[in-house]
């Protein structure tokens, strides 16, 4: 990778062959802020350059409200009608469709449905300061410079995650 400085950017290393990664071998989990089911498809390879998770968002749900200091995201809606904040906009992504967001800008996917939406959401480069090992610790007010826990309009009333 070339850096913005036109040198070679030696800390980002490519794996090497390929990985085979089934379902089976997904572990699913509840994110830390905000209980959203997901599974980490590379937490096992060792990729340092590409980040990619299954978001499963429950009906009237909602993940943190973040942005990024280095990587892209791709969301891709598998399942359902997705629907998220980018800056002050509200986005509605149909099943199949995708939308690619700057790491600078704001953003939170929620679900305002009574059906469950599927995501598959993929970032790179990787912030490194969340790989596992990392040696730096990350600054969490430059990925959450506003209440990360707050809910989008469009989910008022609710209580997400639920304190029952």
């Amino acid at each position: 990778m070339v850096a913005a400085d036109g040198l070679y950017d030696a800390s980002m290393k490519a794996i090497q062959g390929y990985y085979l990664i089934k379902p089976q071998d997904l572990h699913w989990r509840p994110s830390n802020l905000m209980k959203i089911p997901n599974a980490d498809y590379l937490e096992h390879t060792g990729s340092e350059n590409l980040g990619a998770r299954l978001w499963r968002l429950p009906p009237k749900s909602a993940s943190t409200l973040h942005k990024h200091v280095r990587s892209e995201e791709f969301y891709f809606v598998l399942e359902g009608t997705g629907r998220m904040r980018v800056g002050d906009e509200t986005v509605t992504v149909p099943k199949y469709g995708g939308v690619l967001v700057g790491p600078d800008q704001l953003r939170q996917v929620f679900n305002d449905t009574n059906e469950e939406v599927l995501w598959l959401i993929i970032g790179a480069p990787e912030e490194l300061e969340f790989l596992q090992g990392s040696k730096s610790k990350m600054n969490l007010s430059l990925i959450y410079p506003v209440k990360p826990t707050q809910l989008p309009k469009e989910l008022a009333g609710i209580d997400w995650p639920s304190k029952t």
